[in-house]
C-alpha cells in the first residue's frame, strides 16, 4: 500500500467547502472522484484542514492510501486533467506509511485579505473583504500582536467544534499592507493582510479573529477593550466573524 501526499490551491468560491458533502461538490468529493477514475479505487482523501465555503487556498495538503503503481511523476498531470479549472494538484510525492496530512502537522499558515481602499472591482471583491472605511492599522497591529504566544482562544471558535481542548500557540500574528499586486488601471487599491500562523486553528478561528480586529481599525473597540474580550473567552462578545471569501490557506508545515 503507497501513501500518496498532494499539495493542493484551489478558488473556493466555486465549491461547498474542502469536506465532502452528499449531492454538493467538494474539494475532497472531487480529489475521490478523480483519484477513483485514474486507479478504480474507492479511496478517502485525508486532509489537513476542512476550509469552509468559499475559502481558499494556496498550500492545501492532502494524503490517501493506494495500490496503484502509477508513478510518482504522473500524479499531478493525471489528477488535474480530471479536475475544474479550478482545483489544481501542484506537488506530489510518495510519503511514509504514518504521514497523515492533519495529525502530522506542526503548523498552518492563513492569510486574510482586507480592500480598504479600491474601485468595485468584482475580482477584488471575489478574494477580499471590502471594507468602504479607512481602518487604523496601528491599533489592529497592537491587537494582533496580543494573540502572539500560548493562550485560551475559546473566545474566537464558533460552535460546532469538536475540538478537545480550545488553547492553542500563535506564532505569527500581524498586518501588513499589500502594494503593486493590481494593475494601475484598478485606480488606487490598498489591500490590507493579515497572516496568522499557529500549531492548530479553532473552527472560524481566524475569520473570528479578523472580525474583531477589523472592529478594533473601525473604532468599535479599542484595544484594552480587545484585549478584555479575548481573555474573557466569550465567543458572543466578538462580533460576526469576516467573510470566507477573504480567507486563504496558505501553508501547512510538517
Amino acid at each position: 500500500m503507497r501513501n500518496i501526499k498532494l499539495k493542493v490551491t484551489y478558488d473556493g468560491s466555486c465549491f461547498h467547502g474542502f469536506q465532502v458533502q452528499p449531492g454538493l461538490t467538494t474539494i475532497q468529493g472531487l480529489l475521490e472522484e478523480g483519484i477513483q477514475a485514474l486507479t478504480g479505487e474507492t479511496v478517502k482523501v485525508i486532509g489537513s484542514g476542512r476550509t469552509d465555503a468559499g475559502v481558499h487556498a494556496l498550500g492545501q495538503v492532502v494524503n490517501f492510501r493506494t495500490t496503484s503503481s502509477i508513478p510518482i511523476a504522473r500524479w499531478k498531470p493525471a489528477l488535474n486533467s480530471r479536475l475544474p479549472k479550478e482545483v489544481r494538484v501542484i506537488e506530489a510525492q510518495e510519503v511514509p506509511e504514518e504521514f497523515h496530512a492533519r495529525y502530522s502537522a506542526v503548523a498552518k499558515s492563513y492569510r486574510y485579505l482586507i480592500v480598504t481602499e479600491a474601485p468595485v472591482n468584482p475580482v477584488l471583491d471575489r478574494y477580499s473583504w471590502r471594507i468602504d472605511k479607512p481602518l487604523d492599522r496601528k491599533a489592529m497591529q497592537e491587537a494582533a500582536r496580543l494573540l502572539i504566544g500560548r493562550h485560551d482562544f475559546a473566545a474566537f471558535q464558533t460552535s460546532g467544534s469538536s475540538a478537545q481542548t480550545t488553547i492553542r500557540r500563535v506564532i505569527r500574528s500581524e498586518l501588513s499592507l499589500i502594494q503593486g499586486v493590481f494593475p494601475p488601471a484598478w485606480g488606487e487599491t490598498t489591500v490590507l493582510a493579515y497572516d496568522i500562523t499557529a500549531d492548530g486553528f479553532l473552527y472560524n478561528m481566524v475569520r473570528n479573529i479578523v472580525g474583531w480586529l477589523v472592529k478594533v481599525g473601525e473604532g468599535t473597540l479599542d484595544v484594552a477593550e480587545a484585549a478584555k474580550i479575548f481573555a474573557a473567552g466569550d465567543r458572543s462578545l466578538v462580533g460576526k466573524p469576516a467573510p470566507a471569501c477573504g480567507l486563504w490557506l496558505m501553508e501547512v508545515q510538517y
